[in-house]
């Protein structure tokens, strides 16, 4: 209980700037002792931002450095599988961002290589954590609506300066993530609903490209129902006009809604009238996820995103951009 963990990242990009890399440093007997990015100018740019002591030359020297105890992969992720299988040989526990891998059989062989091991295998579903979603789960369970009859999400935005300029972006490169932003951002609602409302059971989805604007897919729609009997349905488009991301849930008694992304209040319609719940995300959003990691790899308490949740998650996306 005493031990102090050292965390080696591989990649320091945009999202350990402020969402996570602090969070390792900010959480108890977490220490993040090294960095390493293909560029070794920007990963020492980072260390000494940040005040990371260690730069290391390649993935695979931090990956194998005896001071290192636990590894953060942090890449995009058609480089997960390489990377995890690479740490799940060296036998040290890790996080790897979201989603898992670009494909359902790639997310079987880095959680099979992790179970064969007997290794904690975190992804970083950090919304799972968060007390914002907790509440609507407490309030779930409370029954405060009723039985959950229907979930319905819609995520709309506009096409960003990137987009338009025709540039690279390996979001939006259909090698990496078919589905576009769909991979990268109705992930993490799709992994969420799994937590609130446990593993989907019937996925149907189609995906299309309205926009020409890169390869991957940028207008997806899917319905689904949940082994619980709940059922759901979203559409995601990337070249509307206005910002929309609003989840409602539909109740026996009442309804619950809430943004996935953006910090509006969530809001609960009953007969008795409406209450609101208004909960401020912390200033490094993985914060509460990197301290159920400490939590778990210190007295073995659980935490609800795991290799195991977040291939389940991967399943959902395939079947909706992927149909048979």
């Amino acid at each position: 209980m005493n031990k102090v963990i050292r965390w080696g990242m591989v990649g320091c990009g945009a999202v350990t700037e402020v969402k996570s890399g602090p969070a390792y440093q900010n959480t108890a007997q977490f220490e993040l002792h090294g960095v390493t990015r293909r560029d070794l100018v920007l990963a020492k740019d980072y260390a000494a931002r940040h005040g990371v002591p260690n730069v290391y030359s390649s993935a695979s020297e931090l990956i194998a450095c005896p001071e290192i105890d636990a590894i953060y992969i942090a890449t995009p992720p058609d480089s997960h599988m390489e990377l995890a299988l690479q740490v799940a040989a060296a036998g040290k526990p890790c996080c790897i961002e979201k989603p898992l891998a670009p494909t359902y059989h790639e997310c079987e062989i880095i959680h099979d290589a992790f179970a064969q091991q007997g290794l904690p295998l975190y992804v970083a579903y950090y919304r799972r954590s968060l007390p914002r979603f907790n509440k609507v789960k407490a309030l779930i369970e409370s029954n405060v609506i009723g039985d959950i009859r229907h979930v319905n999400w819609h995520l709309n935005k506009a096409p960003n300066q990137l987009d338009l300029s025709g540039k690279y972006n390996w979001r939006t490169d259909k090698s990496i993530a078919l589905g576009g932003y769909f991979d990268d951002l109705a992930s993490h609602g799709l992994d969420l609903f799994s937590y609130l409302f446990g593993e989907f059971e019937q996925v149907k989805g189609l995906a299309s490209n309205q926009q020409k604007l890169y390869g991957a897919f940028d207008a997806i729609t899917a319905c689904w129902q949940h082994k619980s009997g709940v059922t759901g349905s979203g559409s995601w488009n990337f070249g509307g006009f206005s910002r929309y991301d609003t989840v409602t849930l539909y109740g026996q008694r009442g309804e619950i809604t809430f943004s996935v992304f953006d910090e509006q209040v969530i809001k609960v319609t009953t007969l008795n009238g409406i209450e609101e719940y208004t909960i401020a995300n912390p200033a490094h959003i993985h914060q509460y996820h990197v301290q159920n990691i400490a939590l778990d790899l210190l007295s073995q308490s659980g935490h609800p995103s795991t290799g195991t949740t977040a291939m389940h998650t991967s399943w959902v996306m395939e079947q909706i951009i992927m149909p048979t």
